[in-house]
């Protein structure tokens, strides 16, 4: 099984990138399943039905987000018509929407895949370990081959889970902060991990954002409407390699890749 994970599409400059890098990297690399993080994807906050529509069209699976999925007005009616648009798990009961979800690729094999916020410097959501614990357990039951998206702050954190989840999981990676880090690797227990995949997008900026918006924010302490930055595209994924009969990861890479502009 071979997977592709996207960091944070941010705007419509990531989703430019996204809708020329993805169907290619699907076509040379001979992906099985794509997943990416969209909680940005509208004008850098939150998710539309449209948009969505738009990245499944790229060849994508499964859409994963975060805290900014909300940021939508229509957020409840997409979660609510597309279980392939998962919000994090670990919400309370009785919140819209799916955490996590299984699916199968063409020849029958299947993926589970399941979205966790974390909570140090977020919001105070349900343990994403207890939440991670449960759902692992059901999903095992079903698949070997599980992917967590863990959308937290702290480093420390998702180095935690992914931890806790050695040889339970097959890979737990980390979005959120849209900065790539470079510490990929294979657990003992045979899971891969990356503390944050980075950001798909406009580099040219501030985490995605306009940079003189957001100085004036950071500077001066007082609201500032946010909309995306332009410049410096660059196409941010990991692609993993996964045993189909284990579910133990065989290896990740790292992919950073800077698009033309032209």
């Amino acid at each position: 099984m071979r997977l592709l994970f996207v960091g944070d599409i941010f705007g419509q400059p990531g989703r430019m990138v996204a809708s020329e890098a993805i169907p290619r990297y699907i076509r040379q690399k001979k992906v099985d399943v794509c997943v990416v993080n969209g909680e940005n994807a509208a004008g850098g906050f939150g998710l539309t039905h449209n948009i969505a529509g738009k990245i499944f069209s790229y060849g994508v699976d499964v859409i994963t987000s975060g805290n900014h999925i909300w940021d939508r007005k229509e957020t409840e009616s997409l979660l609510i018509t597309n279980e392939q648009v998962l919000r994090p798990a670990n919400y309370p009961e009785g919140v819209v929407g799916s955490g996590d979800v299984i699916i199968e690729v063409g020849d029958g094999r299947r993926v589970g895949v399941i979205n966790l916020q974390g909570r140090i410097f977020m919001p105070p959501l349900d343990c994403p370990f207890k939440t991670a614990e449960r759902i692992v357990k059901r999903m095992r039951s079903k698949t070997p081959i599980i992917m967590v998206d863990i959308h937290a702050e702290a480093t420390s954190e998702k180095m935690a889970l992914g931890w806790f989840l050695d040889g339970k999981v097959s890979a737990v990676l980390g979005t959120h902060t849209h900065v790539m880090t470079a510490d990929e690797r294979i657990l003992p227990g045979g899971t891969a991990f990356i503390s944050d995949v980075g950001m798909t997008g406009p580099h040219d900026s501030i985490i995605g954002v306009n940079v003189d918006q957001s100085l004036k924010r950071v500077m001066k302490q007082i609201p500032v409407r946010f909309s995306p930055a332009e410049g410096g595209l660059r196409f941010s994924a990991v692609l993993i390699d996964i045993d189909d009969d284990t579910g133990k990861a065989t290896s990740i890479k790292r992919i950073f890749e800077r698009i033309d502009e032209s």
